[in-house]
């Protein structure tokens, strides 16, 4: 039997793909009526450019990737919609084994705590320049990625300039670990499992997480080319029911195994199921011996991990503009609060009675703890989803968030 809608999408070899994969492998996208042809990718960058041209209907997409296809910073400018997310977390920042033990030596732990990692690496930093080092080189995966701006971020709050201080290069996610045991990098910030290969290899130490950074924060998204969108709305609902399902299958722990099983498969993540595990547990080995468990380390379907939040699209604009790779304009704006779109999310998954925010953006940082809030349909929680450093992000207030970051350096 012909399915109803064909669909091609592009991956990249990472667990967050995961929900992407389990839609197609499990089944739910054919009983949703899709055929959903999925096509492994080895960059970002060729992600971005095969969606451009149309190469691919959707993708597996950095968070803040769609917004930087829309306001024409890549270099094939398309518009590119989010009707999606598909998780909540996933990164970590992994350092060498010689940049741990400099760390160590400046005090830090091996307790992820984002502040006292940070101002171990900071001391560490400030040792090499005052000794005429050369800068510790970090990797992280896409200029315009939520690891770039998090880590950014994670820096400038611990007083670390990451304009001067160090030096950020762009490596693929797969080649992370290789780069590091090699020596060309010193550090990187990537989803998992590629934090997780370099512990188990021997050559790097996790020494904080994206959940911690930033509790229940936004990671990856299907990104959509507009027009597609436009032209083909009943395909692109089916495949959001059929990637709710997935979603919602994935979260359960009842099936871990299967899911680490079969993201381990060559065309998927090609890594031993054992190293799949942490990302699905939050149970980390860190390096050296060390574990930690992480809550909400990484979350697929729970606490409206799905929906796509204008707030999540405004908090990656904002640092956009901090760091200079747009201007702050009322059309720049208006462009990445159009980029997410939960109104697509909504019409596709209102009939089936599921948990729907009441409203499309939130102020984010503000939940200390997990908070039932006002849906329509089935109850929904969320957070917490607290900065490391205390601050909050109001959505309608913009002007003054990046006003206070417009030095570089966040200050409290």
């Amino acid at each position: 039997m012909t399915a109803a809608h064909q669909i091609t999408a592009g991956f990249m070899p990472l667990f967050d793909s995961a929900v992407l994969v389990a839609a197609r492998e499990l089944g739910f996208a054919a009983r949703e009526g899709v055929e959903l042809k999925l096509q492994r990718e080895t960059s970002w960058a060729n992600i971005r450019d095969r969606i451009a041209i149309g190469h691919f209907d959707v993708a597996h997409m950095l968070g803040p990737m769609p917004l930087a296809c829309s306001l024409g910073l890549t270099p094939l400018a398309s518009d590119t919609v989010v009707p999606f997310s598909l998780g909540l977390g996933g990164n970590c920042v992994t350092v060498s084994n010689a940049v741990w033990g400099g760390m160590a030596a400046h005090g830090a732990e091996p307790d992820l705590d984002p502040a006292r990692a940070g101002a171990a690496l900071g001391a560490f930093v400030r040792e090499r320049a005052a000794a005429g080092r050369e800068l510790l080189r970090f990797a992280v995966v896409h200029p315009h990625s939520g690891h770039n701006y998090e880590l950014r971020y994670w820096l400038a709050a611990c007083g670390i300039d990451p304009e001067r201080e160090i030096e950020i290069v762009i490596v693929p996610p797969p080649f992370m670990a290789d780069a590091l045991a090699t020596g060309r990098i010193d550090g990187y910030c990537v989803g998992e499992p590629w934090n997780s290969a370099a512990v188990a290899a021997g050559t790097g130490h996790i020494v904080t997480v994206k959940a911690l950074l930033w509790k229940n924060s936004p990671e990856k998204v299907i990104g959509a080319r507009k027009a597609w969108a436009e032209e083909n709305p009943q395909a692109l609902a089916a495949l959001l029911r059929a990637l709710h399902h997935s979603a919602r299958w994935c979260q359960d722990a009842a099936n871990r195994g299967d899911l680490a099983s079969l993201m381990a498969e060559p065309r998927f993540l090609g890594q031993p199921s054992a190293i799949q595990m942490p990302v699905l547990t939050g149970h980390l080995h860190l390096g050296g011996g060390a574990k930690r468990t992480v809550e909400d380390f990484f979350v697929p379907f729970d606490k409206a991990a799905n929906f796509p939040w204008k707030s999540h699209a405004l908090w990656f604009y904002t640092q956009m503009v901090r760091w200079g790779d747009v201007a702050h304009t009322p059309e720049n704006l208006a462009i990445a609060r159009d980029c997410y779109r939960p109104d697509l999310y909504r019409a596709a998954l209102k009939p089936l009675g599921v948990a729907l925010p009441g409203a499309n953006a939130k102020v984010e940082g503000a939940l200390k703890a997990a908070t039932p809030v006002g849906s329509a349909g089935a109850s929904l929680v969320l957070g917490p989803d607290g900065f490391f450093d205390g601050q909050i992000f109001d959505p309608d207030e913009i002007d003054a968030y990046i006003a206070s970051q417009k030095s570089g350096l966040l200050r409290a």
